[in-house]
């Protein structure tokens, strides 16, 4: 099965098929409705062939519908009929989850994703669970998102965010019974040294896993 990957963010819609290597990126932002995404998608990939799409969404999925609209793109989002728009069957999947699931190798994988806010998912014995833990409390009134998040990156400065992904890994880890942790998104570049237990993750893994969401559906 051929599929087309859409990795929606803030900033920029990333896509990619499968046999292809180089992603397209689309911008995005707070004007970017649905309708708006489909058209610009299908006009970047005129050319393409695909008979499935996998949609990274960033914000909550349940039993493959967006729960709300995302916090930094334009509303609609959560009826929209994209199976319709798109023409082919869609699968719509939590953008950190979609990342999971491409970084995941084998046993109880937790997943952190560094980037604006904080994104999260488990992975155990190749079953995909999606998490929202980047609003839970944390230290003085303020959550874990308030602190691993960009919004932490700039209030602390990259020594004291860098210590507290230490510290909010290592115990999300042993609360969860993790075996390991990947640390993905875009400031997980900024981490100089990684906690044990731990590795890097890769934003191509986003593309792997939402081409991997077909497969495990077979």
């Amino acid at each position: 099965m051929t599929v087309l990957v859409l990795d929606v963010g803030g900033t920029h819609v990333k896509l990619l098929a499968s046999g292809r290597r180089v992603p397209v990126k689309l911008e995005s932002g707070p004007t970017l409705t649905p309708r708006l995404m489909v058209s610009r998608v299908r006009e970047a990939t005129a050319d393409w062939r695909y008979e499935a799409v996998t949609l990274g969404y960033p914000g909550p999925v349940v039993r493959g519908r967006p729960l709300s609209d995302p916090h930094n793109l334009a509303p609609g989002w959560m009826r929209f009929d994209f199976a319709r728009a798109f023409g082919c069957p869609v699968r719509i999947v939590n953008d950190a989850a979609m990342q999971a699931l491409g970084s995941y190798d084998g046993g109880r994988m937790l997943f952190l994703g560094l980037g604006t806010g904080l994104g999260s998912a488990l992975v155990d014995e190749g079953v995909l669970l999606p998490l929202e833990l980047a609003h839970l409390p944390y230290r003085e009134a303020r959550t874990f998102e308030d602190y691993l998040g960009l919004r932490g990156l700039k209030r602390l400065g990259q020594a004291k965010w860098q210590k507290h992904v230490w510290i909010v890994s290592t115990m999300l880890r042993r609360a969860l019974v993790a075996d390991h942790v990947v640390l993905g998104g875009g400031n997980v570049k900024k981490l100089k040294r990684l906690p044990p237990n731990t590795r890097r993750g890769n934003n191509f893994n986003a593309f792997r896993g939402g081409f991997r969401v077909w497969a495990a559906a077979r």
